[in-house]
């Protein structure tokens, strides 16, 4: 007998409301909930994969133990015991810092490893902590910490109200939104143009969504900081800044008239590849509509002036009075709220150490994941010597690929916290595989901070998990318990582990309820009628929240943090670097909706068709090497080479190429079978680890100088 199981997809930022067909222990169908109040029946292919991901025969489903002669599987404590000794006998032998902690991308998706890595940190003591935050979305929560007070202050787009969208460096169709839960974002791109808005796309390729855009402009990767700085200084050179409200709040909005004032038009047409004029128009399109929004995400955050682009983007919004209001940017008001009563996230730090070898600054915590080989590898007090990653996979996610994989094969304990046994946890010596997906409950901690409506939503496990499985929190709730020293440490961690997340989850709401709540139908959501909402519980539009919701200590913008404005001057004053010799392509990466950085590269049904796993080059450029359509050729930078199929297309800007982000799953020992039939290439190869943003320490990811060549 069948039955319905309602849920929430936890594989990207959209968080889906799905439903699943249950018979037995087995999915047979899963679509869309047409009842979920954020998604309303919009589900993506990987959201259909999720019952291949569960029956994944190459998914671990115990621990294995590496051996002499190869892996063997063995029980839980056992397990848990040899994890937690092998940690601490290299915190013993060489400190704490000499135990690192990665942890992927999934553990923002996950209740269960929000609310119990940091318990298992905080008892080894390490400060080499290191997640993909540092690949990836830095650049907006150190513009939220200067700007607004609190990293994790990131307002979002009011998609389903806004006239007039500017999209730079972002492929929300590709991406479901990114920083911006946004699910059925093309239905909702639809909607601003039949209300009768515009939007317009900035983008060195033509990605799917510039395509269903009223305009797209073509722009040279890593010059979006010099078309930002120039389109605010139209529009404070041309009088048509209107903060509004938001003037009686916000300090150095003259600081920043004086720094943009060297950006004309008609000196930054020629580096940004877009003519004077457009950069014009563009400018006055959005000071002159009536409610708009500039969003940019990957591509502007991942090169040299990330922080640079989103502060830009920041004040863009802020001049033309868009901040904090209705069809603008605007923050939400979740039912958790991490910055709220629970007090469970802090405003960040910035260099309150630094690391050992290249001395560069930790933010919030975090030291930059581009330090993470170099501190493997570099003998001397403090050498990364043991490893515990949690749900990543940094050998193909992180620059310099190649040099992190020796350094894992040189350690000397490593534990991994993973379904599979990849690129990555080929090198541990504890694998300690969690439940499915599709065998835990969930709640999005994080992202209904990114929602563009204010919503929640508990989901119960579709599937019972099997006898003896644990799931991600238990695991880390037992290495918590054997790793704690002294009788509070051990207190803590038994206490956490009695609560469980759900727990813990009621305890928040009723903490929420208690402290008045950040709205009134919040006050009254406890967990009972949280679970009882099995499609969610709509909390309304954002609605505006400033100045209440700054964290700054004087309730205040700061509009022009100092370090800011000196690096626009810096910009201002730089020439064109030269072309190194041979070099004369630009690589930036690229997404698909099918794929999920490097995890979800397994199931078949996200795997067929033809191969996305391609260089992409304008014919221009084609013709110019004498390449041709489908074949292979060879893609060389200062730091390394890779071979792929070349893809010729009119969608890509001249002088530039793109690789996606996510393959290379050719490495001996991996247990990816489907995968292993089409393992791509690493294009972080190609990427430089050492090169990062100067004001946040983010990889530069995009603007690598190329060759390309007939392959041999």
């Amino acid at each position: 007998m069948s039955r319905t199981v309602e849920a929430t997809c936890p594989l990207c930022e959209a968080c889906c409301g799905l439903l699943f067909t249950v018979e037995g222990d087995r999915v047979t169908r899963v679509r869309g909930d047409r009842d979920d109040p954020l998604s309303r029946g919009f589900m993506c292919t990987k959201g259909a994969a999720l019952p291949e991901l569960h029956e994944d025969p190459d998914r671990l489903r115990r621990p294995l133990r590496r051996t002499t002669t190869g892996w063997e599987e063995i029980d839980w404590p056992t397990a848990l015991d040899c994890a937690a000794a092998g940690l601490r006998a290299v915190k013993r032998a060489h400190g704490p810092d000499a135990v690192a902690v990665y942890r992927g991308n999934p553990n923002a998706h996950n209740l269960g490893l929000l609310l119990f890595g940091h318990g298992v940190i905080r008892a080894l003591g390490t400060r080499n902590i290191y997640s993909p935050t540092s690949m990836d979305q830095l650049p907006h929560m150190l513009v939220g910490l200067r700007m607004y007070g609190h990293q994790l202050l990131m307002p979002v787009p009011d998609l389903d109200r806004t006239d007039f969208l500017l999209i730079v460096g972002a492929n929300p169709l590709a991406s479901n939104g990114s920083a911006m839960t946004a699910p059925a974002v093309g239905r909702r791109l639809r909607a601003i143009q039949q209300r009768g808005g515009r939007f317009v796309v900035v983008d060195p390729r033509r990605t799917r969504t510039a395509e269903l855009a009223d305009r797209h402009l073509f722009i040279r990767p890593g010059r979006d900081a010099w078309l930002l700085a120039t389109m605010l200084q139209v529009i404070f050179d041309e009088g048509l800044e209107r903060p509004g409200r938001l003037g009686a709040f916000a300090d150095g909005l003259e600081a920043v008239r004086a720094a943009v004032a060297p950006f004309t038009p008609a000196r930054v047409a020629a580096s940004t590849g877009i003519a004077a004029e457009a950069i014009a128009a563009l400018a006055r399109e959005l000071a002159a509509a009536e409610r708009a929004v500039v969003y940019g995400r990957i591509g502007t955050s991942v090169q040299v002036h990330g922080v640079l682009c989103q502060w830009l983007i920041q004040l863009l919004n802020l001049v033309t009075g868009n901040l904090d209001r209705p069809g603008g940017i605007q923050f939400t008001s979740p039912a958790v709220d991490p910055l709220g009563i629970l007090r469970l996230s802090k405003p960040g730090t910035v260099g309150q150490w630094r690391s050992r070898v290249r001395g560069l600054p930790e933010f919030c915590g975090e030291l930059p994941v581009a330090v993470l080989a170099e501190e493997m590898q570099t003998p001397g007090e403090g050498q990364v010597r043991g490893l515990l990653t949690i749900a990543g996979n940094p050998a193909l996610s992180m620059p310099g690929g190649e040099s992190l994989d020796r350094a894992l094969a040189g350690l000397d304990f490593m534990v991994s916290v993973d379904l599979y046994l990849n690129e990555t946890t080929r090198h541990a010596d504890i694998i300690l595989p969690p439940v499915s997906p599709l065998e835990r409950d969930h709640y999005d901690l994080v992202f209904n901070i990114l929602a563009i409506r204010n919503v929640a939503k508990w989901s119960p496990p579709v599937l019972a998990p099997p006898a003896g499985a644990l799931g991600d929190w238990e695991i880390l709730s037992g290495l918590h318990r054997r790793l704690a020293e002294g009788w509070r440490q051990r207190a803590g961690a038994a206490l956490l582990g009695r609560l469980g997340p759900r727990r813990l989850l009621a305890l928040a709401l009723q903490v929420e309820a208690r402290g008045a709540g950040l709205l009134p139908s919040s006050k009254h959501l406890t967990f009972r009628r949280l679970a009882a909402a099995v499609h969610g519980v709509d909390l309304g539009p954002l609605a505006p929240r400033l100045p209440g919701r700054l964290c700054t200590s004087d309730r205040r913008i700061d509009a022009a943090p100092t370090d800011f404005i000196a690096e626009l001057a810096r910009l201002a004053a730089a020439r064109e670097p030269p072309v190194a010799e041979g070099l004369d392509l630009q690589l930036i990466g690229r997404r698909s909706l099918r794929s999920n950085n490097s995890w979800m590269h397994n199931l078949p049904r996200l795997m067929t068709g033809a191969d996305r796993c391609t260089l992409l080059m304008h014919p221009i450029d084609a013709a110019a090497r004498g390449l041709s359509q489908g074949e292979r050729v060879r893609v060389r930078s200062t730091h390394g080479a890779v071979e792929v199929p070349l893809e010729i297309t009119e969608a890509i800007m001249a002088g530039v190429v793109s690789l996606p982000h996510g393959y290379g799953h050719d490495g001996e020992g991996v247990r990816l079978s489907v995968a292993a039939v089409r393992p791509g290439v690493n294009v972080n190869r190609l990427i430089d680890p050492t090169a990062i943003d100067p004001l946040g320490t983010t990889s530069v990811l995009t603007g690598t100088a190329v060759a390309v060549t007939a392959a041999d």
